[in-house]
């Protein structure tokens, strides 16, 4: 299946809330909590001798749920484990048209994604499927952090790229909590250089970034801290772990009407100016020129697609 008519739309990405697929009574909650995007985890959230069954539980819930504006997603087990084929072929040959994305966990180099995206090809194509199915990928290990530009320009199914601290933690051998941050004091943003490495390959590959979980889902105020920062980078959303997260996310991610507000009327000056041959204006004490015309279509954009997810 290919074309560019098979692509979806783009997608709001603010809050991607991770449910257990072996647990039946979550996945029925999940749909109506109000994340963009959904994924029944098949990996860490199930332990070894569960995985098998919850396929059938994450396709009942996937197929027989009202999901709404929610994207349906699944995490797969990692491709070097003895669920990963497995995982693909129930789930998708269950689920068909009610799978919306993929996730593949501990990417490292491009070559895991196109053997991922070669598999659901054949699939699509044997099953007759009328949809394409979009991936996700997880950048969470050394190697795959130094492969991330490459990662994500690997298949056109693509359409984010997750920044995974917990693992890169232990992938990097860091001294850190169960948060995720480092147990003694560290100079600066510990974990600043990976965010931008995860972002410039997003970016550069023309698709979206996502933020790493907020294991501490009793500390909402951190959580927002954290969101907050990711989203001043330039991270298009943020994992949730636990429902309570998940409107901290949709509303850091999302722009204000305020900032709604000045990207439409700094847009509309400079269109203004423009017409008469002028290509920077003064605007409130400041210099307004083309490349403010890019940061007000990302916050017109972003506007957008969030005022599209909304129910």
């Amino acid at each position: 299946m290919t074309g560019s008519d098979l692509l979806p739309p783009p997608r709001a990405r603010r809050s991607e809330l991770a449910t257990p697929a072996s647990s039946a009574e979550m996945c029925a909650k999940a749909p109506g909590i109000g994340a963009d995007l959904v994924f029944l985890d098949l990996e860490d959230a199930c332990a070894p001798l569960a995985k098998e069954g919850a396929r059938h539980i994450a396709v009942e819930a996937l197929t027989g749920l009202d999901w709404g504006h929610t994207v349906r997603a699944v995490r797969i087990n990692g491709i070097d484990t003895p669920w990963c084929h497995g995982d693909i072929i129930e789930i998708v040959t269950g689920a068909r048209e009610a799978l919306d994305v993929i996730i593949v966990p501990k990417a490292r180099n491009p070559r895991d994604v196109w053997w991922v995206d070669v598999l659901l090809t054949q699939l699509e194509e044997s099953l007759g499927l009328s949809k394409r199915i979009a991936l996700e990928v997880l950048i969470e290990e050394a190697e795959g952090l130094g492969n991330a530009m490459s990662i994500a320009r690997s298949s056109n199914r693509l359409e984010a790229v997750i920044f995974g601290a917990g693992d890169l933690s232990a992938s990097l051998k860091a001294r850190v909590d169960g948060n995720f941050d480092p147990v003694g004091e560290y100079p600066g943003d510990f974990w600043h250089f990976a965010r931008a490495q995860v972002l410039a390959a997003a970016r550069a590959a023309g698709i979206d970034a996502i933020d790493a979980p907020y294991p501490a889902y009793q500390d909402p105020e951190g959580y927002r801290r954290a969101a907050v920062a990711a989203s001043l980078l330039g991270f298009d959303g943020k994992w949730a772990i636990h429902p309570g997260q998940v409107p901290i996310a949709n509303e850091v991610f999302s722009p204000t009407e305020d900032e709604i507000a000045r990207a439409e009327e700094s847009m509309k000056a400079y269109r203004s100016a423009e017409a008469d041959g002028v290509g920077a204006i003064g605007r409130d004490g400041k210099l307004v020129d083309a490349a403010h015309m890019r940061l007000a279509a990302n916050v017109l954009y972003k506007a957008a697609l969030a005022k599209r997810s909304e129910p």
